[in-house]
């Protein structure tokens, strides 16, 4: 299997595991920590901390069109960028309590441009940052 497969499956586990960390507001029994570390960990528990501080949680999913847009085995340690379109026609904001629908910000396009690193440590790939750049629709 090349490098390239290797980052989009190791990019996709971690969006499968988050999703199980955000229909629960919670990462417990999930295995996120495996693939995010750094940056990209910090900011999904950053989310999961404002989900229970506010009484929310995720329903449906996040769609993904992830893309290897570089790989760079000879870096120390050996890294990847990964390009993503991030599809929220299906995810639903909701609280808990009273099942009630929180919209999306007004102006937030339903696909927008989100970005990946990766790097190989101890011979597995992980995402180390994550960034969102909801104003670029895709």
């Amino acid at each position: 299997m090349s490098q390239k497969v290797l980052v989009r499956k190791t990019y996709e586990a971690m969006w499968a595991e988050q999703m199980k960390a955000y229909r629960k507001a919670n990462p417990s029994g999930t295995q996120l920590k495996q693939y995010a570390v750094l940056n990209a960990l910090s900011l999904f528990e950053a989310d999961l901390a404002h989900m229970r501080k506010h009484g929310t949680v995720i329903r449906g999913t996040l769609g993904h069109e992830p893309t290897v847009t570089a790989l760079d085995m000879a870096a120390k340690p050996p890294s990847a960028t990964v390009s993503d379109c991030a599809d929220l026609s299906k995810w639903t904001t909701v609280k808990v309590k009273t099942g009630a629908v929180i919209p999306l910000p007004k102006g937030q396009p339903l696909r927008y441009r989100a970005t990946a690193t990766a790097e190989r440590w101890e011979g597995r790939w992980v995402i180390t940052t994550y960034k969102t750049h909801g104003e670029q629709a895709c």
